[in-house]
């Protein structure tokens, strides 16, 4: 599938823009976002999920349309604006807004017949990816240990049941019409909203996010009503997830470097580093 056929099925015939191009094929259309989903993708569970999207007013972009091209789903969105380099410079990423966002969503109650939240299953298929990727056993080895310590990892039985995102990232936030809105709700469901908050938990703790950008983000989603996490103490509820975001989010970068034959960059070296701390706590509480 090529970017033209997207921009065609939404009608435009002008130049378009690629903004990703992985497993999915999302462009920019005129005025129109066009997302070509995987081909797997469970076409029941999509509807519910981006009919649910569509009565999180003021919290998710809407949807426009769901259309089949080439066998594969693809949906139409309004174009927002992405983060700028600007948004990202100093204090200017948005943080509050994502906070705010995620406190709003997860105050909402989960539409009957949602699917389960979509983030627990990408830790074992990281850990998967891993394995397939030839990545050095000097690289994987504190990965696979990480995900073997005896911590609970979110999503099994007992976790707590609320609306959630399921991806949760700083790129999942978007301007439209002058105001900051969830994306992507591939991963919309019901399961434990910690989750929303454990990639950046997991970047703070690796030492990739300044701590005044978490305390930033924290103290958003607490003041605007969250209720994922305790605000006496957060990483009560914060601690597993957040070690399962470290191990997803270092298999992948991993992987990656390994399928490049390019040494481990900064960013995925600290979160290697950080699972060698998560296996050497869990082996010294034994």
């Amino acid at each position: 599938m090529r970017a033209d056929d997207l921009a065609r099925l939404a009608g435009h015939r002008g130049p378009v823009t690629v903004l990703k191009d992985t497993r999915v094929l999302v462009v920019r259309a005129g005025d129109l976002v066009v997302k070509a989903h995987p081909p797997d993708t469970d076409e029941g569970a999509l509807r519910v999920r981006l009919a649910a999207a569509r009565e999180l007013s003021g919290i998710m972009l809407p949807p426009l349309g769901l259309e089949r091209l080439d066998g594969r789903l693809v949906t139409l969105w309004p174009a927002g604006e992405p983060l700028t380099p600007a948004d990202l410079d100093e204090d200017g990423a948005p943080w509050e807004a994502g906070g705010r966002l995620l406190a709003l969503l997860h105050a909402r109650p989960v539409p009957p017949g949602l699917p389960p939240a979509g983030g627990p299953p990408r830790v074992p298929r990281a850990l998967a990816d891993l394995a397939a990727s030839g990545a050095p056993a000097a690289v994987a080895a504190p990965i696979l240990k990480a995900y073997a310590t005896p911590a609970p990892f979110p999503g099994g039985a007992g976790a707590p049941d609320g609306l959630a995102h399921g991806d949760w990232h700083l790129g999942q936030i978007v301007r439209h019409r002058g105001e900051w809105l969830l994306i992507d709700p591939d991963d919309l469901g019901g399961g434990d909203r910690a989750w929303d908050l454990a990639r950046p938990a997991a970047w703070y703790a690796a030492g990739l996010l300044d701590p005044a950008d978490w305390n930033r983000f924290l103290s958003a989603y607490l003041e605007a009503g969250g209720t994922a996490v305790s605000a006496g103490d957060p990483w009560r509820e914060l601690d597993a997830p957040a070690r399962a975001l470290t191990v997803q989010l270092a298999a992948t970068a991993a992987a990656a470097a390994a399928r490049a034959g390019e040494p481990l960059d900064e960013a995925a070296a600290a979160l290697v580093s950080a699972c060698g701390r998560i296996a050497a706590a869990a082996e010294a509480s034994i």
